[in-house]
């Protein structure tokens, strides 16, 4: 039997950014997904001869020199990962009852752009600017800095919330709303999310923004051919039903089919919940159970992927979220009647190969609670019942009724269109109740909701979104720190660094 030295359950970015760190520096790595398609979050699928991204849809810092071009470089995607760039004068716009702010891209571009709407709050927005360049700034592995521990984050902006800070900004109601208008990207709850997600986020896309060409597994299929180059290994269709521990360590894992692999240590790169589940050992504590159990996740989405008529509907290089009231932070806060209370709208970044002026679909996303589709939990993909079909069709026109609302006469120009739901989310990512960015940080509870990449299993890590940050730039860095426990941080860094 062939015994690896890292085994890694899950082949989200998380997982094969490990894989690939490692295998690189000549470890025996083993990933384990059990779905046919590697990548997690940057799945894709095809639907009427159009492929859909389903969680990856823009990039940061990707100009040359910026922090995600170097980490691009370091995985080797430069060559492989096709992007163009967003409308740099507003790759964002915010829309509060009919009215539009653009995000543009650079700090002094930014401050520009929304002084333009509020003219007279330029001195704050310029104090906005200033403190989330000194957050990002002042966290070591967000800079490649070298580090004597594993501090990635400023303390103060763990323990800070978003909409404190934003309020300590300004006093004008609607610019504090337009600040926090692409709280969507991180699901972000009022007195609780703390401010250096919103800090992190913001720095990262307003240095540049990307859309990738042609889909986000370009990424997935770069890496799994890298590690396998590398000696790495990857096995598709297989799922770890358990992790197998002796005394004092884990051992193996074992497959639905009944195989078991044995390693020397393991990463999981599935929700925390999910790992502790498939442990049945004495290292991990009752309480231990009870409070990763006991953790709150961010909400789920229902999406609307769009097939446009051909040569119909104008190409938009830029990111739209709608809200239909001036208060951002309730969207959580739905009922049937009002749903959605806002969405997220984005064109699908047309191949190097398509007429560039069209845009050939789109997702449309909105937020939703898995309690909507909580019916239907014991279900499987495609045998839901006719029931479910006609909940998914009704919001599905509840979400273009409300798209049609900012763009008059999409719905002359929609080819056709499918949708998901929160279950659908579950099933393909296995994120606990389909949640968009797992575990929900908690800036009044931060030693509990900021989980360690350490486990009570001594060579058990974790890995993915939950660990350090969600989001490509979150995921990568959690990579890193989950990968020093093997290799030292900065050698890490140095390697990323030097390449």
């Amino acid at each position: 039997m062939t015994k690896y030295d890292v085994i890694i359950i899950g082949s989200g970015l998380g997982g094969l950014l490990c894989a690939f760190i490692l295998a690189k520096n000549g470890k025996k790595v083993l990933v384990v997904e059990k779905h046919k398609q590697p990548g997690g979050c940057l799945q894709t699928f095809n639907r009427s001869g159009v492929k859909f991204d389903t969680g990856m849809h823009y990039i940061g810092s990707m100009d040359p020199g910026q922090i995600m071009h170097r980490f691009f470089n370091y995985f080797d995607l430069l060559d492989n990962v096709k992007l163009r760039k967003l409308d740099p004068d507003g790759y964002d716009v915010i829309s509060l009852q009919g009215k539009k702010h653009r995000f543009a891209m650079g700090f002094e571009n930014f401050i520009d752009a929304l002084s333009s709407s509020f003219p007279e709050e330029h001195e704050n927005i310029k104090k906005y600017i200033g403190k989330i360049r000194n957050i990002a700034s002042e966290s070591p592995l967000y800079n490649l800095r070298e580090v004597e521990q594993n501090v990635f984050l400023n303390i103060e902006s763990v323990k800070s919330g978003i909409n404190e800070f934003i309020d300590s900004i300004t006093s004008n109601i609607t610019l504090r709303n337009v600040l926090a208008g692409n709280l969507p990207l991180y699901a972000g709850l009022s007195n609780i999310t703390p401010l250096y997600i919103h800090a992190l986020i913001n720095n990262f896309y307003i240095q540049s923004a990307y859309r990738i060409q042609g889909g986000s597994d370009s990424i997935a299929r770069s890496l799994v051919n890298s590690i396998e180059n590398f000696g790495g290994k990857l096995m598709v269709g297989a799922e770890v039903v358990k992790i197998h521990c002796d005394y004092d360590k884990a051992v193996s894992v074992e497959l639905d089919n009944g195989e078991i692999l044995e390693g020397e240590s393991f990463i999981s790169n599935i929700h925390p919940q999910a790992t502790i589940d498939k442990l049945d050992t004495h290292l991990i504590r009752r309480a231990t159970r009870q409070r990763i159990s006991e953790l709150k996740n961010t909400i789920s989405n229902f999406t609307v992927y769009i097939k446009f008529k051909p040569n119909t509907e104008k190409y938009l290089n830029y990111n739209y979220f709608n809200y239909e009231s001036n208060d951002v932070w309730s969207c959580e806060n739905y009922t049937d009647s009002d749903w959605p209370r806002n969405y997220l709208y984005m064109h699908q970044c047309p191949p190097e190969n398509n007429n560039q002026e069209f845009a050939g679909s789109a997702v449309l996303i909105g937020y939703m609670h898995y309690r909507d589709v909580a019916k239907w939990a014991d279900t499987t993909v495609g045998r839901r019942g006719a029931d479910y079909n006609e909940f998914k069709e009704m919001k599905a026109r509840n979400m273009l009724d409300s798209l049609e609302k900012s763009f008059p006469g999409i719905g002359q120009r929609i080819e056709s269109y499918t949708c998901s739901t929160p279950l659908t989310y579950r099933d393909y990512t296995a994120t606990k109740e389909g949640s968009m960015y797992g575990i929900v940080r908690d800036k009044n509870l931060p030693s509990q909701t900021i989980v360690s990449q350490r486990t009570r299993v001594p060579n058990l890590f974790l890995t993915g979104q939950n660990i350090n940050s969600h989001g490509i730039l979150g995921v990568t860095i959690g990579a890193i720190i989950t990968c020093s426990e093997y290799l030292g941080i900065n050698q890490i860094i140095k390697d990323i660094k030097n390449k």
